[in-house]
């Protein structure tokens, strides 16, 4: 039956060899499983309670949450297939809930070393210099992601209003106001990309032959610039959004606000940021008070 699926996903639904290979090994390692825990149990024998023993050992081993749900997944899918072609008369694995993943807390770069990078940092006055101080306030103080930032052009920057159209995932847009810093470093790239590039895009962020940045060009000057003031492993576009929503958090802007800002669908994406925040909380409680 294993063998019969695995020729259905190569040949019927195109799947990668490297996908073949690990649905495979996931259905063999729980064939042993099953049939090492009671003798004569078969892929039709095979109840829910099985299944949830299966990813409980699996968890006792060590595994992490995504690797038992990917085993899980396999299950699944093996389960439909033998259904569809009558090979089983019922799919044990059609309740089996999945061990929840574990989110990470963001992390984010602190209040004091943004200041230090933004305020204290020779930054230079050439157009690469110009342009990553830019691209660095634009990602911290919009709370931009890396697709949004080089996917900006001109006509999305209304200086005059102090406000830019963003366009997220899905294609939704949204309206993010700004400062008058932010202004006034974009007034000052805008006027010397237009002295110094010849442009072959309309995007507001350009390279020096004039074409739209790339996103692994916007990650390489993140990661160089935050790696003078923090000692963060990761160092990411992605870590500035971050910043951005705890700093608005530990200013105490309305959680809604923030998600709007940002561009969430659901605030259950927003709150994980003020995990965050009362982890920062406690961090500062336990330095600052004196019996801390």
């Amino acid at each position: 039956m294993i063998d019969q699926f695995l020729s259905y996903l190569r040949y019927e639904r195109n799947r990668s060899e490297l996908t073949i290979e690990r649905y495979g090994k996931s259905l063999r390692l729980f064939q042993a499983f099953f049939e090492e825990q009671c003798e004569g149990q078969t892929w039709e024998t095979v109840d829910a309670d099985i299944i949830r023993a299966w990813m409980e050992s699996l968890m006792d081993k060590g595994y992490k949450a995504a690797a038992v749900n990917a085993d899980l997944a396999a299950i699944r899918s093996f389960y439909k297939f033998a259904l569809a072609r009558k090979l089983v008369e019922k799919d044990p694995a059609y309740c089996v809930q999945g061990p929840k993943k574990q989110k990470p807390l963001p992390q984010f770069v602190k209040e004091s070393e943004m200041d230090k990078l933004l305020d204290e940092t020779e930054w230079g006055e050439e157009y690469k210099d110009v342009r990553a101080r830019t691209i660095i306030i634009l990602l911290y103080e919009a709370g931009l992601r890396r697709s949004e930032l080089t996917g900006l052009n001109d006509q999305d920057v209304d200086l005059e209003a102090c406000q830019l159209k963003v366009t997220g995932k899905r294609n939704k847009q949204r309206i993010i106001p700004f400062a008058e810093e932010l202004r006034d470093q974009l007034q000052k790239y805008i006027a010397l990309r237009d002295e110094t590039i010849e442009r072959n895009s309309e995007a507001l962020f350009l390279t020096k032959r004039g074409n739209r940045i790339a996103a692994e060009e916007v990650y390489l000057i993140v990661r160089s610039k935050l790696g003078e003031v923090t000692t963060l492993k990761k160092r990411s576009p992605h870590v500035l959004r971050h910043s951005f929503a705890t700093a608005l958090l530990n200013h105490d802007a309305g959680l809604e606000s923030v998600r709007q800002l940002l561009g969430h669908e659901s605030l259950e994406t927003t709150e994980i940021y003020t995990h965050t925040t009362f982890d920062q909380l406690k961090r500062v409680y336990k330095e600052a008070h004196p019996r801390g």
